[in-house]
């Protein structure tokens, strides 16, 4: 399905099309495009309310903002992003003072009056935020503000019970002081409130574009952000021009800048406004073999560097750069990504979920039979991280050495059998096969594979189900997927974000897959929110770590180093996954294309 936006942005005709034509037109225009990739089948929807996963931030941040944002040079710290100045608070961070950047504009639309994009007010920010309290966009990201701001859980269930959601009914805790000043006053000081603020789920939208444009609205983006939707076609392309009325925001600092980067020359381009580019394009590969096929070819600006194709452009054991990718003159970028890899259970499934010992036994056979370091030499050359745990390494309540006595930790085939046996399968008799949901793609494919070879040496049967990303987050929220795997980036340096995925009350289609239901986990989770750093919270973050590990509610964890090649025609590019507003910052040159 196509859909298409009329843009009159630019006012001017270029081509959709990927690669060395676009190039061409490009350089015909005197225009500068810049092709991207997106690694699976991208977005399910253009609204953020109604977006979860890393590809619906990929494109959502390219059209809309949100209060805060993280640093491009050290995307570990927050800075004002539709703000001019950071928040305050003056009774320890219950009551919260913001101040919108001036001079900020919603982009030209139709749904404006003489289609002209108007000025963002506080109401605004208001009204995009109650968006994420209407029961018409499933609640999706209600877990993010749940339990927070004062008398907004409340009008929640009060709107939702009522015939029509009415969003001009007040908030206690939203508080306008003008257009371009308001108060946000939450129930008790919330830890992570400001790192919520930085969330594409809570960028800023206009009330004029959700009422115009209706059920389309998740195809139709109307935001403040650096582009402006051109074309959308699902699963395969999207396409989108520079915003002519983006509000200043300058290339960071000279000084913000590390020895490294500067060396990368990623300082040159400081202070100057962004975006640099007139286009972007994005091109979405299922498949990892025609993403890198075409980055050799020099029509991607980068690329994730697939795990089948690492020793190709990289030395095994050094991590080095090969010398023909050199001479090319490309330039390696790696991250460490703050990451939960995992095969999860539904713990409302019939046959894996329950909280009975025999059930809880059978995940753990599970478990002890899978073993995760040979998954990681097969397929990723050891370069992953086992841990215990969801909490990713570096972050508080990441087990020492990556080992808690508390996991089902494989390969363990005596333990295996014994779990079996407990759980009323001895050797395996009776027992149904397992059905794991999973993302298409040749590797996943191939590990499947081994997993499904590791769990019959203890007579378990495993039938892994592939589809594309979109559809397996879409079957996981509405709770079909008796075991299921994927991938959790945390959206903030802190391990609370990692165990809000087992919090009861954000079952699916919340954070919380597995639907895990504990009320002791979930009464220590809820005394976590209000807990600053301390010895005292990770004592019980190791302790909420311990009681999911005991109940076995998943197989993992994995962290990931990602390493990025960037061609030599894309400038100023330092690939991050804390945040998706970086693009903006990104510059070309056509002269350095093969």
């Amino acid at each position: 399905m196509l859909i298409s936006r009329k843009v009159v942005a630019l006012g001017l005709s270029v081509l959709c099309a990927l690669g060395s034509g676009s190039a061409v037109a490009a350089e015909k225009e005197d225009l500068k495009v810049i092709q991207l990739p997106i690694r699976t089948d991208g977005p399910k929807s253009l609204d953020p309310v109604e977006g979860s996963t890393t590809y619906d931030n990929m494109a959502c941040a390219q059209f809309y903002e949100t209060l805060l944002t993280n640093k491009y040079a050290s995307p570990m710290e927050m800075e004002p992003l539709l703000l001019a100045e950071m928040p305050t608070t003056d009774d320890g961070g219950t009551t919260w003072r913001f101040k919108l950047k001036d001079e900020v504009y919603f982009h030209d639309d139709e749904c404006f009056p003489g289609g002209k994009g108007r000025q963002i007010r506080a109401d605004d920010v208001f009204y995009s935020l109650k968006r994420i309290a209407d029961d018409e966009h499933k609640l999706e990201n209600w877990w993010l503000l749940a339990d927070t701001i004062k008398g907004f859980d409340s009008y929640k269930d009060v709107q939702n019970a009522a015939a029509d959601f009415d969003y001009d009914a007040p908030v206690e805790g939203f508080v306008k002081i003008s257009d371009l000043e308001f108060e946000i006053v939450l129930q008790k000081p919330v830890y992570r409130f400001l790192y919520v603020l930085g969330m594409f789920q809570t960028s800023v939208v206009a009330r004029e574009a959700v009422e115009f444009y209706g059920e389309d609205f998740a195809e139709n983006p109307v935001g403040t952000g650096p582009f402006i939707l051109d074309t959308w076609v699902r699963k395969q392309s999207l396409t989108a021009d520079r915003n002519p009325n983006y509000h200043e925001v300058l290339y960071p600092d000279r000084d913000e800048w590390s020895r490294e980067d500067k060396r990368a020359r990623l300082h040159r381009a400081a202070g100057k406004r962004v975006p640099f580019v007139d286009r972007i394009e994005f091109t979405m590969f299922i498949e990892d073999q025609p993403m890198w096929l075409e980055f050799n070819a020099g029509n991607l600006g980068y690329s994730q560097v697939p795990e089948d194709y690492f020793t190709d452009a990289f030395d095994r054991s050094s991590k080095e750069l090969k010398e023909e990718y050199l001479r090319r003159g490309m330039r390696p970028h790696a991250n460490k990504l703050l990451d939960f890899t995992f095969r999860g259970f539904n713990m409302e499934d019939e046959l894996l979920g329950g909280y009975t010992p025999e059930k809880r036994a059978l995940r753990r056979a599970i478990s002890y039979a899978i073993d995760l370091d040979e998954i990681n030499e097969t397929f990723y050359n050891g370069r992953r991280i086992v841990y215990d745990g969801p909490i990713p390494p570096g972050l508080d309540g990441h087990p020492e050495n990556g080992y808690s006595p508390a996991a089902a930790r494989g390969r363990n085939i005596a333990k295996a059998r014994e779990m079996l046996a407990e759980a009323g399968y001895p050797d395996g008799e009776g027992l149904p096969a397992i059905r794991f949901l999973t993302s298409q793609s040749t590797i996943n494919n191939a590990v499947a594979e081994l997993v499904k070879r590791q769990l019959e040496e203890v007579n378990i049967k495993f039938e892994p189900v592939f589809m594309d990303f979109s559809t397996l987050i879409e079957s996981i929220n509405k709770k079909q997927g008796p075991m299921f795997g994927f991938a959790w980036g945390s959206d903030y340096p802190d391990g609370e974000n990692n165990l809000a995925l087992f919090y009861g009350p954000n079952e699916s289609p919340g954070s919380n897959h597995y639907n895990y239901k504990r009320p002791e986990y979930d009464a220590m989770y809820e005394q976590i929110l209000t807990m600053g750093p301390s010895d005292e919270r990770t004592a019980i973050y190791e302790k909420m770590r311990d009681m999911v590990l005991d109940d076995c509610v998943y197989v993992g964890g994995m962290a990931r180093e990602r390493f990025y090649l960037i061609s030599p025609w894309l400038l100023n590019c330092k690939p991050t996954e804390r945040f998706y507003g970086w693009f903006k910052y990104l510059d070309v040159d056509d002269s350095k294309r093969e």
